[in-house]
């Protein structure tokens, strides 16, 4: 939510920027949020492999960004090209090495924060307990647990923490700024216009309100109370402690130090470093330190994955096809949707005769109206073949991400995935006030035609304002109706009901239509090799759109 108040508030500027410079003004509708991205460049630097011995432990730290899929990018805050490890390649590294015999557990290292959202713990979670199948062991450690990065190592056989160091386990929250106040003091009025009904479309609202509005306080209330559940959940199956006895916790703050954490069963010592360290000779049956055979985890993942390509890319019979980001026109990148490039991808599966089924990967806020539909007339080309197409669901798949996945066969979400936003907005500043009141700067203008002209320096009239619901509205209208088509237990109607804007989790989503199963994208894989009768060992995956190694 906040990336997307920075990011509109840049692309007001720029808009602003762009008139001063040349009179540029470009309006959009948006169905979604935007997200100001760098571009990316394709397969990770590091391409050598590390070997692995007899006896080896992984050492999995989790402490930086984490996508969708292992990239190189551009670091906006160093300036430097930066290694993006990835949930593909992540989910790879750990089903390798839960049956790579020289592999004989992982150490599990959070001391920081998770780069992922709440869906992309989920994943990992998941992989991370598929690997204990395999009865090797995970031991986990942090210096401070947060309640993200606790969630996820709640799985670990053992979990340790620093002696001096904590754990945060207050429950879950949100706050979100409101930007109507300074608005008004510089004279900017945002003309902001929803669907007629679309009281739950709470993007807009820092622009238009100094508060919560009663709508969106209570999606809020119960998305998050969702989440929640999902987490005490995942902990009492892992850790054995009771739901009631975490809520308990939570509220009267019982947990803050190492030794509470101890005390309330969250972890199962309290260790420095170098106890650490002993503590997995031990594990290891080895006596001296330079006898540890540690593996890193990232390396390792990355080589698996970058295996995995390869093969895929010869012969690979199941498709996944990746949709990340803000969606717009054009060809996008690996962290951006663009409607040129993930149609090109879907078509490229559906030309494609060795693929059987289609696994689309969606994990988007949202964007713009018109690059989605591009999007999803693409998937349901697809859909209309006889390869069954199955989305899976990342941290979001909102309003644009969830126009996008609709047309699909079967549609699985996590728990905590964000989706839903069914609405649309629009939105066009009008600074006349504050170039003429603070700055000084008036504008004039010759017409040809008396609506020639559609800018940010002049507040919108009466005829124009009717002129844009009727097309937001339009694009609700079709929105609900690409909905209706692709949910068979849906009607326009019905989807009225559960739209206007409003955002739902993965597990509110399965009760009112819009999602078929919980789960992860290996679910989603399972189920479109079931369909297109690929047995398990047979499976092979290739990934769109395709990245050079």
């Amino acid at each position: 939510m906040r990336s997307f108040f920075r990011t509109l508030l840049a692309s007001f500027l720029s808009s602003l920027i762009a008139f001063v410079i040349g009179g540029i003004v470009v309006v959009f509708i948006f169905i979604g949020s935007l997200s100001a991205l760098f571009g990316s460049f394709g397969a990770d630097v590091e391409a050598k492999a590390q070997k692995v011995k007899k006896n080896s432990l992984l050492h999995m730290k989790l402490n930086k960004m984490i996508s969708e899929r292992t990239h190189t990018t551009f670091s906006q805050t160093s300036f430097q090209l930066e290694d993006r490890l990835g949930i593909d390649a992540i989910r790879a590294g750990l089903a390798a090495a839960k049956e790579d015999d020289n592999i004989k557990g992982i150490y599990l290292d959070v001391s920081g924060v998770v780069g992922a959202g709440m869906a992309g713990h989920e994943e990992i979670r998941e992989a991370l307990i598929d690997f204990k199948k395999s009865n090797k062991f995970i031991v986990a450690y942090s210096e401070l647990y947060f309640q993200s990065n606790y969630y996820l190592t709640s799985v670990a056989d053992e979990l340790y923490i620093y002696p001096e160091g904590g754990l945060d386990f207050r429950g879950l929250g949100t706050e979100l700024m409101f930007f109507k106040p300074m608005l008004d003091k510089w004279d900017i009025d945002m003309q902001i216009i929803r669907g007629s009904n679309n009281k739950f479309k709470s993007a807009v609202e820092p622009f238009m309100l100094d508060r919560m509005s009663e709508s969106n306080r209570a999606q809020m209330e119960k998305l998050l109370s969702s989440m929640w559940d999902q987490m005490k959940g995942g902990i009492e199956n892992e850790r054995g402690i009771s739901a009631d006895e975490l809520e308990k916790i939570a509220d009267s703050v019982l947990v803050r130090t190492a030794q509470d954490a101890i005390d309330y069963k969250l972890v199962d010592g309290a260790k420095y470093k170098d106890e650490m360290i002993e503590l997995l000779k031990v594990k290891m049956g080895v006596e001296s330190t330079k006898d540890l055979n540690v593996v890193q985890f990232a390396k390792y993942a990355k080589d698996k994955n970058r295996k995995n390509r390869k093969k895929g890319n010869k012969k690979g019979n199941i498709a996944i096809v990746y949709a990340t980001g803000a969606i717009s026109s054009g060809e996008g990148d690996l962290e951006s949707i663009g409607s040129e490039g993930v149609s090109k991808a879907l078509r490229a599966a559906r030309l494609n005769d060795s693929v059987k089924a289609v696994v689309f990967r969606v994990n988007s806020p949202g964007g713009s109206a018109l690059a989605s539909d591009v999007i999803w007339r693409e998937l349901k080309l697809l859909e209309e073949t006889d390869k069954p197409v199955v989305v899976s669901m990342g941290d979001y798949a909102a309003s644009g991400g969830y126009y996008i996945s609709c047309a699909a066969d079967k549609i699985y979400a996590q728990p905590n995935t964000l989706t839903g936003s069914i609405g649309v907005f629009g939105v066009i500043p009008n600074i006349e006030g504050m170039l003429t009141n603070h700055i000084g700067i008036t504008t004039d203008r010759v017409e040809t035609n008396e609506y020639a002209m559609l800018n940010i320096t002049k507040p919108l009239e009466a005829e124009e304002i009717r002129m844009i619901q009727q097309g937001v509205d339009e694009v609700y209208d079709l929105f609900k109706k690409r909905v209706a088509d692709g949910r068979d237990d849906l009607d326009v109607a019905g989807v009225d009901s559960i739209g206007q804007g409003r955002v739902w989790s993965g597990t509110d989503a399965i009760e009112i239509g819009l999602v078929d199963e919980l789960g992860g994208i290996q679910d989603a894989i399972d189920y479109a090799a079931e369909e297109s009768g690929i047995e398990a060992e047979d499976i092979c995956l290739v990934e769109y759109p395709m990245i050079e190694e």
